[in-house]
């Protein structure tokens, strides 16, 4: 019986000590030092300067802020590029939801949803 009682206090210790846990949880922040090093060091963008790779990953932010959905955001980035490469597509357009604009992730995972590359 003693042994049910303390798993009985700690059971009912653990949601206090989770609610503490949450609520010191920081909300998601933009990195753009994130996001410049892993776009400016893949090869493939060739970006003129850092505030160019900032100003092109704000605007996917923008146009998912709009509501575009992903298949118009990677055509946008495969035609911006001159490439077919469907992952160079969507490794740009990851990249700057997830560094540029964390708030956005869902939109764009529900905006992806079914997605399937052209033939």
């Amino acid at each position: 019986m003693k042994r049910l009682k303390r798993l009985t206090v700690l059971a009912l210790g653990a949601p206090l000590t989770l609610g503490t846990v949450m609520v010191a949880v920081p909300t998601a922040a933009a990195d753009e030092l994130g996001y410049l090093v892993n776009v400016i060091v893949r090869p493939g963008y060739n970006f003129a300067n850092a505030d160019q790779a900032l100003a092109y990953g704000r605007g996917i932010c923008d146009k998912i802020a709009g509501g575009e959905r992903y298949a118009e955001l990677a055509g946008d980035v495969k035609a911006d590029f001159s490439t077919s490469d469907e992952f160079q597509a969507s490794y740009l357009i990851g990249q700057s939801a997830e560094e540029l604009c964390p708030e956005l992730i869902w939109q764009l995972r529900n905006s992806a949803a079914g997605y399937r590359p052209p033939a």
